[in-house]
């Protein structure tokens, strides 16, 4: 796959100074995966360097696979304006010109590559303080590894299976090969990493631990039995049918069984130390301390952010984090800052004021209406769903039509991923309002300028929460325990199990948060949960509209391509091997809004 990976791949190469004997043949300048590395600081470095993708993903954010989770599902319209179609087409299910996802398509592949080379050459250092440090960045580059499959595999379905650094021009391999090397990568890792948790003194915050590889296993294996369910074929995928396998062949010869995921992820919860937070609204950034009695959703209600001055989240198992040094300075930089705040903080081309306490941003991802009209006809008294739904009419200064120019708008704005405003401390001047971060980390250090909304977010992504954990529980183990512990938190009834009662529980409570398109697509809901969004009243450019069926509407795109994105047409170009998915001919291009 030379041709192919050439232009997704990133090598590690790492620079070092020294002097060359004249009869040394020894390579002192250019580190290799032969030579490197030496030390454990090196392999530090090479494990910080897998993580860096992450943040590169960050950089261009409308183009990965959390943000098409965000759009394409039923939580969420497209939004944006006029020419942000790709936003548009990706609530559509449609593509947009011929390299839609391009970046992201090449930067996941450079992290893969990057992971290969730190599980073919950690051994290469000898002076680990123990095995437990060799065994914990050895996991922790196989659940990157693992990560960054599971992404590119739901984001595209069949891709090349690249396990080693040394590449050819590779077939894209079954869904069997590849779901059953993310099942491995993952339980691997959870049996290596010693049972220590991130964010205490052994183990930074950020890192992924053995807990975040048993909840990864957990989804992982929800996604695949689930979806494919026996099947590789679309007919199998879009069916009605749901029929989930039991057991799984691994690459290595074993077998992974459903009791054996439901026993790694009873360990997550029993053994982590990770714990809910005692209130669902202090998990989102508008509690912060400096916004909190601000806002008349929070103000008087006793809420603190459970990240106030960089406290660890008991909750978040695994996050992406940012810094301060995100700028347009140096290559991918910019994703050092949260991006997907940004995309998907309110448009309005007015006062901050106007939509205090919420920043500005792109618009994408306005609520859909169906998400809210289910939530209320189901849980009428459910607290989450203001916490995670707003309504708009609620900011008295709000002017709907963003830059005039906003589509799809709806009357709701998703609140959990938002960024979030706060009063400077003097309450004058032009920068009256700010980020909250640079108010509550101060203004020293940011490359980036104050009030600079693009590069002012810095709270935390967070991928995976143990409320999520908990529900997993109950749907491996089919009972009601750790949905009830979730149900008690939001202040609702215990309920007996059922699929119905935790496919509720896991939309409420994991609502707008990118884990609702893969579950309905395992649950094999997708395509008739989707066609809720036609006829909803959405705004056009401020003007009172309905949302209308594009490019054949909702159903028909999804029970064309079961969801997987048109793999970008460059790759196919450059592979001999690479075949496009079903579902991406001519109908499905989109070319903007139509009534």
């Amino acid at each position: 796959m030379k041709k192919l990976l050439y232009s997704l791949c990133i090598g590690l190469a790492v620079l070092s100074t020294g002097c060359e004997d004249a009869l040394d043949t020894t390579n002192y300048t250019d580190k290799t995966t032969g030579t490197f590395p030496e030390s454990y600081a090196d392999a530090q470095q090479m494990i910080a360097g897998i993580y860096q993708n992450l943040n590169a993903v960050c950089a261009t954010p409308q183009q990965s696979f959390l943000y098409y989770s965000q759009l394409a599902s039923d939580d969420l319209l497209g939004g944006g304006g006029a020419n942000d179609k790709l936003m548009q087409a990706m609530d559509l299910i449609c593509n947009y010109q011929t390299d839609m996802t391009r970046q992201f398509w090449k930067d996941r592949f450079a992290g893969v590559f990057r992971a290969n080379s730190a599980i073919e050459s950690l051994d290469n250092c000898k002076d680990y303080p123990s095995q437990e440090v060799r065994n914990q960045l050895m996991g922790e580059a196989l659940f990157l590894r693992a990560f960054f499959y599971y992404e590119l595999c739901s984001m595209y379905n069949r891709v090349p299976l690249v396990i080693s650094s040394e590449t050819s021009d590779l077939p894209q391999a079954t869904s069997a090969e590849l779901w059953g090397q993310i099942l491995l990568d993952l339980k691997t890792a959870a049996d290596l990493m010693p049972a220590q948790r991130a964010g205490t003194s052994v183990l930074p915050t950020g890192h992924a631990d053995k807990y975040a590889a048993e909840a990864m296993l957990g989804r992982a294996w929800l996604f695949y039995t689930g979806m494919y369910c026996n099947g590789e074929d679309l007919a199998a995928m879009t069916s009605a049918a749901y029929s989930p396998l039991t057991s799984v062949a691994l690459p290595d010869g074993s077998t992974l069984t459903k009791d054996q995921v439901a026993s790694y992820i009873d360990d997550c919860v029993n053994n982590s130390g990770y714990s809910l937070v005692s209130d669902f609204r202090n998990l989102w950034a508008y509690t912060n301390k400096t916004t909190v009695e601000d806002f008349d959703f929070t103000t008087g209600k006793g809420l603190k952010w459970v990240e106030n001055d960089g406290a660890v989240n008991p909750e978040t198992v695994f996050a992406i984090k940012f810094n301060k040094l995100a700028s347009w300075d140096t290559g991918n930089s910019t994703g050092y800052a949260n991006g997907y705040a940004l995309h998907f903080g309110l448009r309005g081309d007015q006062d901050i004021a106007n939509t205090f306490p919420f920043g500005q941003g792109w618009g994408a991802g306005p609520v859909a209406p169906n998400l809210v009209n289910d939530w209320e006809s189901t849980e009428p008294t459910d607290i989450r769903r203001e916490a995670t739904a707003y309504r708009t009419d609620k900011l008295p200064a709000y002017s709907k039509g963003g830059w005039a120019d906003f589509i799809q708008e709806t009357d709701y704005y998703a609140i959990k991923w938002s960024p979030v405003a706060c009063k400077t401390a003097n309450n004058e001047g032009s920068d009256y309002f700010r980020c909250f971060e640079y108010e509550m980390f101060g203004t020293d250090g940011w490359k980036a300028p104050v009030d600079d909304k693009v590069f002012g977010n810095i709270h935390d992504l967070v991928l995976i929460r143990f409320a999520d954990v908990l529900l997993m529980q109950s749907e491996l183990k089919g009972e009601a325990s750790g949905l009830n512990k979730v149900r008690e938190r939001a202040g609702l009834p215990a309920v007996g199990y059922s699929l119905q009662a935790l496919q509720n529980e896991r939309r409420w409570e994991l609502a707008c948060e990118g884990t609702r398109w893969n579950d309905m697509r395992r649950w094999h809901i997708a395509a008739s949960a989707l066609q809720k969004q036609n006829g909803t009243p959405i705004y056009n450019a401020g003007a009172a509209s309905t949302n209308t069926p594009q490019n054949g509407g909702y159903a028909a795109r999804y029970n064309a391509s079961a969801g997987f994105m048109k793999i970008p047409e460059s790759q196919i170009s450059l592979s001999s091997e690479l075949k496009q998915n079903d579902g991406w001919g001519a109908d499905a291009e989109y070319n903007g809004w139509a009534n």
